[in-house]
């Protein structure tokens, strides 16, 4: 009878429990958006026809828009006195979120996760929780970028290295100086600095995994510090996902079907880190080889994969890369849905000089933007915020010029001071955009000029919510037409506008246009 007892008032508790958590979620969508409410989980929904999409736990779309972060990136320093990047502080967040974006590709080195073999530095994963938690609370979600520029920073040639005229040696940023084997090749930097020889051969090693300290090899230790770095992160729900290496420099016959080797590897460290510690499964994003965008190399083989995975390579054609930024978009797609399962498609990286956003000749930001939305891809732009420290700033500093840095801030390389935004830049990037969709979108049309946002989908949850940000922080600017949707509200969001309204359930559409 006690035993019965315990059963009933059991099944009653669990009962009401799920009423009230049923009620108090219910409660919520009537509630207008808050920038720092609680970011839930995301995952990916794949059909194989066609790129998946990336949903929140209510089953929302969301379309991941944003900008990359170098802050925590240990790059190699060609000037002592001249910094290499700016800390992330509030007021980046401030501005990221002012910008409408909801993600930050922020860039982490594997030289500062593990400095020595086997040995993690956790208090510098601190500094990027911090980073995390400043993004967080105001909406934007953080992908954990594995970043490296052609191997690492310890690769810059030793002084007193002579090279010919006209040649540099410098380094970059990623590995640790303790995983770089170079076969004593030469550090000269004759064309791009992906095939510096000593370059070169420390991918070659990386890719065989030669072995290094410890008789363990360095692929493996890499591996080892991903899963680290997933359960450091793995119930963190404001991490929409991990990038397992930025820009893998693999473009010889030899070493391509081991870099999707290394990819099933690592997929399958980060689940079993997961599992370890019982979290849910976290968004793993592969790349193709930085070849692709540059020369178009083939992507990586299909490898052993579940269908939490995102395919992200870098779409800078027209940016830095010849060939037209439609075809990489085509390319993408293609891809994805004959290699790997359909997977959903984020643009790492994307973006080109800051001083073309002056041009009103120049369509380029215009038209990736308007790629993006038309494909309904995620994407990223490089960069937020540049120092004339950068390696990328190396070779007009080392020529005496007053360099131009990449980024959204005036940047003065004379003393690497910077004074306010680039406005002009600003106002080409920062668009209308949806945020969530109550469900599936089917179509997103946005006018180059940003007069104009449409969007429609299907299979939206009644009560899920809408939202669109709009740049404008008056309401009244726009004319609002809706169907499928209950009252559209707004609020305001960093300086603009953020309009919401829940489905009633099933097909929704919305037009957003400036009032002339």
């Amino acid at each position: 009878m006690k035993k019965e007892f315990i059963i009933i008032v059991t099944t009653i508790i669990i009962a009401v429990s799920l009423l009230l958590f049923s009620c108090s979620e219910k409660a919520n969508l009537d509630q207008p958006p808050k920038p720092d409410a609680p970011l839930s989980a995301l995952r990916a929904v794949v059909d194989g026809a066609k790129p998946g999409i990336i949903v929140d736990s209510l089953g929302r779309q969301i379309l991941l828009r944003g900008v990359n972060a170098n802050s925590h990136i240990e790059y190699w320093q060609y000037d002592p006195e001249i910094i290499t990047n700016y800390p992330f502080t509030e007021n980046d967040a401030d501005l990221i979120a002012a910008m409408g974006w909801n993600m930050v590709r922020l860039c982490i080195s594997w030289s500062r996760v593990e400095p020595n073999p086997g040995k993690y530095d956790d208090s510098y994963l601190d500094e990027v929780a911090k980073t995390v938690d400043m993004l967080s609370k105001r909406g934007v979600y953080t992908l954990m970028d594995l970043h490296q520029d052609a191997w690492g920073a310890s690769l810059a040639a030793p002084p007193g290295t002579i090279c010919t005229e006209g040649v540099t040696a410098e380094g970059w940023d990623g590995a640790p100086e303790w995983a770089t084997f170079d076969d004593n090749e030469s550090r000269c930097k004759t064309s791009h600095r992906e095939l510096v020889p000593a370059v070169r051969a420390a991918w070659v090693n990386f890719f065989k995994n030669k072995e290094g300290p410890g008789g363990m090899g360095i692929q493996t230790r890499y591996v080892n510090m991903f899963a680290h770095l997933v359960k450091r992160f793995a119930n963190t729900n404001a991490v929409a996902g991990y990038d397992i290496m930025n820009e893998p420099n693999q473009f010889l016959e030899e070493t391509y079907p081991l870099l999707s080797k290394f990819y099933e590897n690592a997929l399958q460290a980060m689940r079993l880190a997961e599992k370890e510690i019982g979290a849910p499964k976290r968004l793993f994003f592969f790349e193709p080889t930085i070849a692709w965008q540059a020369v178009g190399f083939p992507a990586p083989e299909p490898f052993k994969h579940d269908d939490q995975v995102v395919y992200s390579p870098h779409i800078y054609q027209e940016g830095i890369n010849d060939g037209k930024l439609e075809e990489g978009f085509a390319r993408a797609t293609k891809e994805t849905i004959e290699l790997y399962k359909g997977a959903p498609i984020v643009v790492g990286e994307w973006g080109g000089s800051p001083k073309r956003a002056k041009d009103p000749n120049d369509d380029y930001f215009q038209r990736h933007l308007y790629e993006q939305d038309n494909n309904l891809f995620g994407a990223t732009i490089w960069s937020w915020h540049t120092s004339c420290g950068d390696p990328h700033a190396y070779y007009a500093a080392r020529d005496g010029n007053i360099t131009e840095t990449w980024g959204f801030f005036n940047q003065n390389c004379e003393d690497n001071s910077y004074d306010g935004m680039r406005t002009e830049y600003v106002d080409v990037i920062k668009k209308m955009a949806v945020r969530f969709a109550p469900g599936a979108i089917d179509q997103v049309n946005w006018s180059k000029d940003d007069t104009e946002i449409s969007a429609k989908g299907s299979g939206a949850k009644s009560g899920n919510h809408l939202e669109i940000f709009v740049p404008s922080n008056d309401p009244k600017s726009v004319h609002v037409k809706a169907s499928g949707l209950g009252k559209v509200n707004s609020i305001s969001w960093f300086g603009g506008t953020l309009f919401y309204a829940p489905a009633n359930g099933g097909d929704w559409s919305i037009q957003i246009k400036t009032i002339n």
